[in-house]
């Protein structure tokens, strides 16, 4: 990723964060002609229409212009109609609505990393979730075309979805501005000891995205982007310097979104939610934090159970004659696509370098029509072969 590398650094320190620097930095127009397939430039943000996305074309073209607007572009797209059936995104709200009906019964509250614990309606680890309580509904949201197009274009296959359910109340503030995980979520003594080519490396291994569940007119509260700010090599340790919180205050962008639409973008980029100062809108997204086969996810995923219950979704839709990327999308969101870490001793690779993967079992039963006790059989034996 193209970023201003401070010269001649090998390790970081604030004292490399220079506001003046930073203000040159991303003082930039995003250019319509630079990125033939978007539909408009709105507040320097580019945006794409899911319908175009989805029309096929030259897709390696469209994957290297992801690329680009993520890595040195303005870090962030917008897409407009990114879920066109409004069934398939109402079904999993009301699959998020009881999660939190039944968080809130049960007395728990969940924090954010941001914001003050409470403020907001939170459900971490929504994709087991959401697969456990409606594997119909789970299947249908995550076999997203666009979604699976981004996710591939910034990561690469192998690629592990998490989703975080948030929900800004009225009333509910906002965050402060911010970079995400990996290294955003240290502090900035933790940070600087990690040398500047992970600094740089830090970005490539997540894509951070969100899924609109309602209209968010922009007094709604919706993300607010300081666009360009993922090219500043010192970021993580600028990003809560008082200069830098006043300078994203003064200068960000924010985006109003209708139901199903989508912004996809660059977790190194200074964003933050906004204050939801409506008195009627309890302003719903679905948080999708993308990893990297290479990565570290941030949450734990059980991903045996997740892949046990959509598997006769997989099998029923491919009965009825469901094409093989609506499968894949879905097997894609659902199993661990990469087969290490694991135990060489008891799981070596018989045919090539690696053991199959997860989502190659899972591949297999739906082509061979297994049964669901043979693929639970079969995960679990995969899985115990890989303890150590």
């Amino acid at each position: 990723m193209s970023v201003a590398s401070v010269p001649g650094r090998a390790w970081l320190s604030e004292q490399d964060c220079d506001l003046d620097a930073f203000r040159a930095l991303i003082d930039r127009t995003t250019r319509l002609m630079d990125y033939p397939h978007a539909a408009s430039v709105a507040e320097n943000v580019l945006v794409y229409e899911g319908e175009r996305l989805r029309a096929g074309g030259d897709r390696d073209a469209l994957r290297a212009e992801l690329v680009r607007a993520f890595a040195d572009g303005p870090g962030i797209v917008v897409v407009r109609g990114a879920y066109p059936d409004p069934a398939v995104v109402d079904r999993v709200t009301a699959v998020f609505e009881a999660l939190i009906a039944e968080q809130r019964a049960s007395g728990a509250t969940a924090g954010d990393h941001f914001a003050q614990p409470g403020a907001n309606d939170r459900v971490w680890n929504a994709l087991e979730k959401t697969a456990l309580y409606d594997p119909e509904a789970f299947a249908g949201y995550y076999a997203n075309d666009v979604l699976a197009l981004v996710c591939s274009a910034w990561l690469g296959p192998g690629y592990q979805v998490t989703s975080q359910v948030n929900v800004v109340n009225p009333g509910g503030a906002g965050q402060t501005a911010h970079r995400d995980y990996h290294l955003g979520f240290l502090s900035n003594a933790t940070a600087a000891a990690y040398p500047a080519h992970v600094h740089r490396l830090s970005p490539v291994l997540t894509l951070q995205g969100a899924v609109a569940h309602c209209d968010m007119p922009v007094e709604s509260g919706p993300t607010l982007y300081l666009p360009y700010s993922q090219r500043y090599e010192p970021g993580y340790l600028a990003w809560r310097l008082p200069e830098f919180q006043a300078y994203f205050e003064a200068h960000h962008v924010q985006l109003p979104l209708a139901k199903g639409d989508a912004a996809f973008f660059n977790p190194a980029l200074f964003h933050a939610a906004g204050t939801n100062r409506t008195a009627d809108v309890r302003r719903t997204a679905n948080l999708l934090q993308v990893s990297s086969a290479f990565g570290r996810a941030m949450e734990t995923v059980d991903r045996e159970a997740v892949a046990n219950a959509v598997f006769p979704v997989l099998l029923g839709r491919a009965a009825e004659g469901a094409g093989e990327a609506w499968l894949e999308n879905v097997i894609a969101a659902s199993a661990e696509g990469y087969p290490f870490p694991t135990n060489l001793d008891s799981d070596p690779p018989v045919d090539g370098l690696a053991p199959p993967a997860q989502a190659d079992v899972l591949r297999r039963a739906v082509r061979e029509k297994w049964t669901p006790e043979r693929l639970r059989a079969e995960l679990r034996a995969g899985a115990e072969r890989r303890e150590s």
